[in-house]
């Protein structure tokens, strides 16, 4: 590469480095720096060819425009200023930074003590100053070419009461499928590929949500025990995809992933980390953020500006106050958004992103933003709502146009099923979309994202497969994980081959899975469960670069049934709208219809009493849901009606006989009954007033075949 010779005053926007079709603008925040210098490298990022000073700055914003550069230059920053981390500044221009804003990262870290700032193990490490070169182990931002023919391309915009949200990971996900061609495994283009798409289509779920795909870097302690960060949750780049999981090196196959998936009609969600980066606390490295303005990027410490507030439990908090770190957040959003084309985002721990001063705002700045963006306002947004920090749980209390995981949801389910009592009540809550949480401030049913299982935790096979953590493979003597799973062995830890012992944690699969997608709300599957995936009692795999977290596409007869059992499953929920509602049951005559839209009954038929709902040993239940009083409109605003349907459960290990309900004559169709492998009944037509013989913890739907619902 020639030296460039011309440098032009170029734009303080947009941040970042922007080819325009002529040449490439730079633009870089730093509010304290003193000066900054763009540094280029050779095509194989291993030599500075050039450093160039940026002369210009327009409010804070320091810029040039090279117009002999070109796409595909590989460039990095070094930023000089004070070196005074009593002050909250760690300027150190011997340390190669990454531009926040850089599309392209490439090129992998390699770690060494130089990409410190401080003389690692010197005396008052953290107030030293080191000052040898880190360019050798940093990867290097790329320019980029944005052009993308995307056609057609429209998001699917699949209402949210008919998501089914299928939470996975672009490597692991393909890493193991026979049918994806070698090279492709792990990859974008994996996941893309036909055998993938398929896959997704025939199981019925509607959303891609991607664990995620931001660059970002493995921990040094988890390089120097063989491991690495498997889930990603380590970001250093906001507005790159990560570039190990890109088969072509090219960041246009990120977006052909996205146009492919829309094209087979699934919507694409992305998990993003804002809350923190990758550079840890007082003692981690200068890799960009804390290097190009420490002071303005930080959450730090009042009182003591060399630490930081950490809210996460990884080090640093993201300053959300900063209107240019806020502005940089709402850039990524947008680009992913406008660029990428996804369809919405997941935030990790998001109660961080409302902290304004110290407690968790919830009409915050961000949120405001967020709003009255335009953009941003029409995609999906889903809060993790909480943090580490106090006052950081915040279940249901997220804005209207927020969804939330719900993890009273997820808690709840794995307790009643395991057998824990007393728990009726809030049951019937979580399993008619928890309007505790989320009636008020007019949110609906789908605010409540319900989930069994997520990548943090047990898979749903070893939730009923280990009643403790085996997490010895992270190389922390298993110290690392939750304790409180709410998880039940069925008698046995780990693999067994006693037939009664795995035929019960297949029942107890088939149960949660049903309750799950019969419930209202939106649900998230995790990759695998569907067909019994396992981590061996793993539960905190984020380390786990291997077949303990990659899907295993062979299936053998129990996994085939389960996942035969989990597509009959969704597609009950497809076909009918009455386990999809827009708006909460109202449990009292329909106007204009004289029927009431749910009846809580108890096995001898009669319907659930106050004093019943209270009853520590009730472990049983039964549900009329009345299809014919629904009151809803569909998007072109014609009437939806639906049939009416009888759910039964049965946590407790005897048989329970229900009293199924005798309104006018009717009679009932067996559709599901988790007590048989394939969730069918022998005898699958039943007379109202008879009894239905529900076997020890299971479920059963049944579907009413004449009218005459109760008023």
């Amino acid at each position: 590469m020639n030296p460039i010779n011309a440098v032009w005053p170029g734009r303080p926007n947009p941040r970042g480095a922007t080819w325009d079709g002529e040449g490439v603008n730079f633009a870089l925040f730093s509010e304290h720096a003193e000066k900054v210098e763009l540094c280029i490298f050779d095509d194989a990022g291993r030599r500075e060819l050039q450093r160039i000073e940026l002369r210009e700055q327009t409010d804070l914003i320091w810029h040039c425009y090279l117009p002999e550069a070109r796409p595909g230059m590989l460039y990095g920053y070094r930023v000089h200023g004070p070196y005074q981390p009593e002050e909250g500044h760690r300027f150190n221009a011997h340390k190669l930074l990454l531009d926040p804003y850089a599309r392209h990262i490439d090129g992998p870290l390699r770690w060494s003590d130089a990409l410190f700032g401080y003389s690692v193990g010197s005396k008052h490490e953290e107030l030293s100053f080191d000052r040898r070169d880190s360019a050798r182990g940093m990867p290097k931002c790329k320019v980029i070419d944005p052009a993308f023919t995307w056609g057609e391309d429209r998001r699917p915009r699949v209402p949210w009461n008919d998501m089914i949200i299928y939470e996975t990971h672009v490597r692991g996900f393909t890493m193991r499928h026979p049918e994806v061609p070698p090279a492709m495994r792990g990859k974008y283009a994996g996941l893309s590929s036909a055998p993938a798409i398929e896959y997704l289509k025939r199981l019925g779920v509607t959303t891609v949500e991607l664990m995620p795909v931001h660059a970002f870097v493995d921990d040094r302690y988890l390089v120097q025990r063989g491991l690495s960060n498997y889930w990603g949750y380590n970001t250093i780049g906001y507005f790159a995809p990560e570039a190990h999981y890109s088969a072509s090196g090219k960041v246009a196959e990120f977006k052909t992933m996205v146009k492919t998936l829309h094209s087979a009609g699934l919507e694409v969600i992305l998990d993003v980390v804002y809350n923190h980066t990758a550079e840890g606390n007082h003692l981690g490295p200068t890799l960009s953020f804390r290097g190009v303005d420490n002071a303005c990027y930080y959450r730090l410490t009042p009182g003591d500006r060399r630490l930081y507030v950490d809210y996460t439990g990884c080090g640093n908090t993201l300053n959300m106050v900063h209107p240019r770190v806020l502005q940089m957040i709402m850039d990524s959003l947008r680009y992913w958004v406008t660029e990428m084309h996804v369809d919405g985002f997941r935030f990790d721990l998001a109660s961080a992103l409302a902290r304004e001063l110290h407690e968790v705002d919830r009409l915050g700045a961000f949120f405001d933003i967020l709003r009255q963006d335009p953009v941003l306002s029409e995609v999906k947004l889903i809060a993790e709502p909480w943090d580490l920090g106090e006052g950081g749980y915040q279940v249901g209390n997220f804005p209207v146009g927020w969804s939330e995981w719900n993890d009273k949801y997820r808690d709840t389910m794995r307790a009643y099923w395991k057998g824990d009592g007393g728990l009726i009540g809030e049951f019937a809550q979580r399993i008619t979309g928890s309007s505790d949480l989320y009636r008020r401030g007019g949110r609906r049913p789908h605010a409540s994202i319900n989930f069994l299982s997520a990548h943090d935790g047990f898979t749903l096979a070893d939730l009923v497969s280990y009643n403790q953590k085996h997490n010895d493979a992270n190389k922390e003597a298993n110290r690392d994980g939750h304790d409180n799973n709410l998880s039940w062995n069925c008698g046995v830890e780990g693999p067994t081959g006693d037939t009664a012992v795995r035929a019960l944690r297949a029942r107890q699969q088939r149960n949660l899975l049903a309750t799950l997608l019969l419930s209202q709300g939106v649900p998230m599957l995790l990759a695998g469960d569907e067909t019994g995936r396992s981590q061996r009692g793993n539960n905190n795999a984020y380390c786990q670069d291997n077949e303990l977290s990659w899907i295993d596409w062979r299936l053998d007869e129990e996994k085939r049934k389960l996942l035969a059992f989990t597509q009959r499953i969704i597609g009950i929920r497809r076909a009918h709208p009455l386990f999809r509602r827009r708006d909460f049951y109202k449990g009292h005559p329909v106007r204009g219809l004289d029927i009431r839209d749910i009846v809580w009954l108890r096995p001898e038929g009669g319907e659930m009493s106050d004093d019943e709902w209270n009853q520590h040993f009730a472990r049983c239940l039964g549900v009329y849901l009345a299809g014919e009083a629904l009151t809803e409109a569909d998007e072109r605003g014609r009437p939806v009606r639906d049939q009416n349907f009888l759910l039964l459960f049965n946590a407790h290990h005897e048989p329970i006989a229900f009293k199924l309900p005798d309104y006018n004559g009717s009679r009932w169709h067996a559709l599901l009954d988790t007590a048989f492998e394939d969730g069918l009944t022998v005898d699958g037509t039943f007379d109202g007033g008879t009894q239905y013989d529900l076997k020890g913890r299971s479920l059963a739907l049944l579907q009413q075949l004449s009218a005459g619902p109760p008023a």
